[in-house]
């Protein structure tokens, strides 16, 4: 593989391209670098395919986008702390994170981006979709768009569905020092301070309700909005093999790692890069 001619290839309208033609294990040079990163911008979620890269290497990657940032509830690899493992074994019914949201939306600055790279998976089954949360927003109408420009969301990280998403990896290895719950409020449309572009920043896994109404008031448009940023033509889907890298956006995506894979193992590395306070 050559990465002075790398190729993206944009697999899906919506959203989401793959880079050929590169080896991760090998410095790309800041020229690739750059390269990647627009297309980053562009397509909201890259994919590489058939990449080696131990720990130290997969950290190093990441690191040329950004400052790489821990999981504030389970710890990270042994002797990488900055390396979470998302991880479903065999006997397992849960998979971690399963449902649609944007990365940790309960901290007061989420992350930038999210870097995930296949270790073990299963032999079918376990795709990851992505959705692109611009279009979410574009296609709203004039009027509801209006309305969610002023509005600021509630997000809390002991949101039921996806407290129970991440009960196995707690179990196994929670961070001492974590908090009982995480709470932030961000606009419920933010602005990318890279593209400027408007997208929708609420999701089902973290959003509880909108600033000064109760959830109850709050749940027919907030589930409306769940529902909308899952449209089909909003979408793209993701096949891991082992070897295979995505890095995407949570500015302005957001994911749902599909749980049809019971009785096989899937274990994955994610790293998550400093963000800042979304406006």
């Amino acid at each position: 593989m050559r990465n002075d001619r790398i190729e993206v290839r944009p697999v899906a309208g919506a959203l989401g391209a793959e880079i050929v033609n590169i080896d991760l294990a090998h410095d790309p040079g800041d020229e690739a670098i750059d390269a990647i990163r627009r297309a980053w911008l562009e397509h909201l979620v890259v994919f590489f395919r058939d990449q080696t890269l131990a720990p130290q290497l997969f950290l190093q990657f990441a690191r040329r986008f950004g400052e790489v940032i821990e999981y504030p509830f389970v710890k990270g690899i042994e002797g990488f702390p900055e390396i979470t493992p998302v991880i479903k074994l065999e006997s397992e019914k849960t998979n971690f994170g399963g449902l649609w949201h944007s990365d940790t939306a309960y901290l007061d600055q989420p992350p930038m981006a999210t870097m995930l790279i296949a270790r073990e998976v299963p032999p079918f089954g376990g795709d990851t979709l992505f959705a692109n949360m611009y279009l979410a927003y574009e296609t709203l109408s004039e009027g509801m768009r209006r309305m969610l420009d002023g509005l600021v969301a509630v997000n809390s990280s002991a949101k039921a569905d996806v407290t129970r998403t991440r009960e196995d990896r707690v179990r196994d290895g929670a961070k001492q020092d974590a908090k009982q719950q995480y709470v932030a409020e961000h606009p419920v449309v933010r602005t990318h301070p890279e593209t400027g572009r408007k997208a929708l920043y609420v999701n089902f896994g973290h959003t509880v309700r909108f600033k000064d109404m109760t959830e109850e008031e709050s749940a027919p448009i907030l589930n409306y909005l769940f529902q909308h940023t899952a449209r089909p033509e909003f979408t793209c889907r993701f096949r891991w093999q082992a070897g295979s890298v995505a890095l995407w956006d949570n500015r302005c995506t957001q994911h749902n790692p599909i749980n049809d894979y019971h009785g096989y193992r899937r274990v994955m590395h994610r790293v998550t890069l400093a963000g800042d306070r979304p406006r």
